[in-house]
């Protein structure tokens, strides 16, 4: 890479953890940026995941005082995480990039949609019991989550907050942190995946974590302090960017 191209590398880093963060949906900012400085699609892509790693553990520090209380639910939640990365990760390095791209559009396209009707969905569920960690269907919507994850993993954060949302009953700002630690999980065991058996930029890693750190620590302090109807706007308006990257690359 050139100095330039570097630079480019790092922004795009402090910009895919901020959004990460706050959201999800930040690998729509690093990956296309590492295709751009010339890596070829399937070593942006893990040396992209790995990368946002980092970043990830500063949003969660940044996210600590909303996590007290969701340890037994996280808990709960961890295993399924973990095993979806698994076999997303498995995935992209057996499946040709295409195959994926429909499925992940629909993912987006669904998960926005239940964050915007989840306000709605939780005040006709509210006299109906919901359990404290989500039940069987959170936990298969966080094995899901976390193998589309483990492909590419733009969006996933969505998807969790729209699951999430609905499925608990628990305020948008301490879901976002419980779904903080899941893609955390995610992506640091796709990470140990790649980094076993793939192809590495350890240039465009070190570039993109270096930037995803502060990008973290920076989308923490912002996300906190947005209300809920905020909050949900930006979650929206990022997957609906996210589908158009990717029907449009």
């Amino acid at each position: 890479m050139t100095p330039w191209e570097m630079v480019a590398v790092l922004a795009a880093g402090v910009a895919g953890g901020a959004i990460n963060t706050v959201v999800g949906s930040g690998s729509l900012i690093t990956f296309p940026t590492l295709l751009a400085v010339g890596l070829p699609p399937i070593t942006a892509n893990v040396s992209n995941n790995i990368g946002l790693v980092p970043g990830g553990l500063t949003g969660v520090a940044g996210y600590r005082a909303e996590l007290k209380g969701q340890r037994d639910r996280l808990l709960r939640l961890a295993p399924a995480s973990v095993a979806g990365a698994l076999a997303g990760g498995l995935l992209l390095l057996n499946l040709p990039e295409s195959t994926f791209t429909a499925v992940v559009v629909g993912l987006i396209a669904m998960s926005c949609t239940l964050v915007v009707i989840q306000p709605r969905l939780s005040r006709a569920l509210a006299d109906r019991p919901r359990r404290a960690h989500g039940g069987p269907w959170l936990w298969l919507g966080a094995l899901a989550a976390g193998a589309y994850g483990g492909y590419f993993g733009a969006g996933q954060g969505i998807l969790l907050i729209g699951l999430m949302g609905i499925l608990i009953e628990e305020e948008l700002q301490r879901v976002n942190a419980a779904k903080n630690v899941l893609v955390v999980l995610v992506n640091g065991t796709a990470a140990i995946l790649y980094t076993l058996v793939a192809d590495v930029d350890w240039t465009a890693v070190l570039l993109v974590a270096t930037g995803s750190m502060a990008g973290g620590f920076l989308g923490a302090r912002l996300g906190r302090r947005l209300p809920a109807p905020i909050l949900r706007g930006v979650i929206v308006c990022i997957g609906v960017v996210a589908m158009v990257k990717l029907l449009t690359d």
